[in-house]
């Protein structure tokens, strides 16, 4: 073969911060018109690897070739002038701009220092049929789904002609449809030349379009499979280092006396339409109770009422036998209500504070953190660390790093330290494991079954099928709004449970 095989070649990356090396004399080969997975747990370097690729990053040792051509990658501009596009993990895109805006953002063609729109939708609106993605090129940003949003960062990329597209964890945030669709997608890219990156650790995915796989492990390079001869279980030792339990240990499921219970919840959204619509259920002691649905369906904001987030039209929430329905957030806190929200970014952390400081913000005001209103930063400190040890959160500073710089999966950790540390009588999850790796999925199931097994409530909101059927004990579907059905995970196939996801089959008529 020629000289330039591989339409990549990142060689011998090393890539530091501080003293921590996030890519550690990393190796990595893209063939042309090939999806090659790039597989590792959070922190493993693989986003730090790719953001050396796009230019956001400068290695201190290695080199990149596209093409067999060693080139200088200094920005992201440089990158897009070779072809590199990039699909973030959190989308970087304006919420008060257009999709049509958003997409042209960066490329607009002008004439005469006149923006030239219609020619940028026509070439949008084609490459949206081409690729099956329906989308309004007239609606902004902020009002519409997070799967939508992504298809509008894929468009941005195609409008941009690159021919290397790097796909962030790009299904962490999707719909079981449209993860189906986006895979569809990206085969389409590759029989049409393309070559995509696609960073993720979901195992089935990578055998369901990836050609070949590389393996980051702690910062260093494992090794290159091909995907057809590699089994899920021979990838998943290659990413954590030891063989991975997929299915969660749990003791008899013995549910007790009722923890929460919602009784006729109604919520509306801002445009004035039921979002939420007379939902009653409860929550007994040692019982994991999940709600499925696909997103969008009122789960985010029956989650919000729950928590007080966000006021109920009507109904009523009950702990423990005691009505919270007007109660503040921090009242629920306090009575026993531990939140493990869904936008870890935007509820969950406050991304400019260091870790120790995120780990007591639901106690910092108690005696035990403050004196006369002023913290106790030993005892923050040590608190911290205990906790860092207890839930082995990984990051470059321990209790000192800023939470803005650490993984996904350590973010979420962090979270889940926090608020389970309170012993809380519920704990609602909003799905707890979007976008983290095998080992720290079997973790935080290991954390959410323990509660449930130390006779304490778990409200568990999921849209993977997979996390749904091995974790719940009881089911309720979600669908516009409205539970259509209540049922238990060995009753029901994932096939049946897509259904009444999908509204075509319902088994509960909402009691008035």
């Amino acid at each position: 073969m020629g000289q330039a095989e591989y339409v990549i070649e990142m060689n011998h990356i090393t890539k530091q911060f501080g003293n921590f090396k996030a890519n550690d004399d990393v190796t990595l080969k893209v063939k042309k018109g090939e999806i090659h997975a790039l597989l590792g747990e959070n922190g493993a370097g693989k986003s730090t690897l790719m953001s050396v690729l796009f230019g956001l990053y400068q290695p201190e040792q290695g080199e990149i070739r596209i093409n067999g051509k060693a080139v200088k990658i200094s920005n992201p501009n440089d990158a897009n002038a070779l072809g590199i596009g990039m699909v973030h993990q959190h989308f970087k895109l304006v919420h008060n701009f257009t999709v049509l805006e958003s997409i042209v953002l960066g490329h607009e063609t002008t004439k005469g220092g006149i923006l030239r729109m219609a020619e940028a939708r026509k070439k949008i609106t084609g490459l949206s049929e081409r690729y099956k993605f329906k989308i309004d090129p007239d609606a902004y940003i902020s009002d519409i789904t997070v799967g939508m949003q992504q298809r509008v960062e894929i468009l941005k990329m195609l409008y941009c002609d690159n021919d290397i597209l790097i796909f962030d964890e790009p299904t962490a945030v999707l719909t079981p449809q449209e993860i189906g669709e986006l895979l569809k997608a990206m085969k389409q890219l590759v029989a049409e030349g393309k070559s995509i990156i696609f960073i993720t650790h979901k195992l089935n995915e990578i055998k369901a379009v990836a050609d070949r796989c590389s393996v980051l492990r702690k910062g260093k390079y494992i090794g290159t499979v091909e995907v057809e001869t590699a089994t899920k279980e021979m990838l998943s030792e290659m990413m954590v280092g030891r063989k991975v339990n997929f299915k969660p240990q749990k003791q008899p499921y013995q549910p007790g006396k009722t923890i929460l219970e919602a009784k006729g919840v109604t919520v509306k959204s801002r445009y004035g339409k039921d979002v939420v619509s007379n939902v009653s259920f409860q929550v007994h002691a040692g019982e994991i109770l999940t709600i499925a649905g696909i997103d969008g369906n009122g789960q985010s904001e029956l989650v919000y009422a729950l928590t007080g987030m966000i006021p109920m039209e009507a109904g009523s929430v009950s702990l423990n036998g005691r009505d919270i329905t007007e109660d503040s957030i921090r009242r629920r806190s306090l009575a026993g209500m531990a939140h493990i929200p869904e936008d870890r970014h935007k509820d969950g952390l406050v991304l400019d504070y260091t870790l120790q400081e995120n780990l007591i913000l639901q106690n910092y005001f108690t005696q035990r953190f403050q004196k006369r209103g002023f913290l106790k930063f030993d005892a923050v400190r040590s608190y911290a660390r205990g906790l860092i040890e207890r839930f082995d959160i990984r990051s470059g500073q321990g209790e000192d790093s800023i939470v803005r710089g650490m993984s996904g999966g350590n973010q979420q950790k962090a979270i889940i330290a926090r608020e389970l540390d309170r012993d809380p009588e519920i704990v609602i999850a909003v799905q707890p494991v979007r976008g983290l790796d095998v080992g720290a999925i079997e973790y935080i199931h290991q954390q959410l079954i323990a509660q449930r097994d130390g006779k304490k409530a778990v409200l568990l909101v999921s849209l993977e099928l997979d996390e749904v059927m091995e974790v719940s004990d009881r089911i309720l579907v979600m669908y516009e709004g409205e539970i259509v059905a209540d049922v238990k995970p060995e009753e029901i196939t994932a096939e049946e449970l897509g259904l009444y996801m999908a509204g075509a089959k319902r088994s509960v008529k909402n009691e008035a």
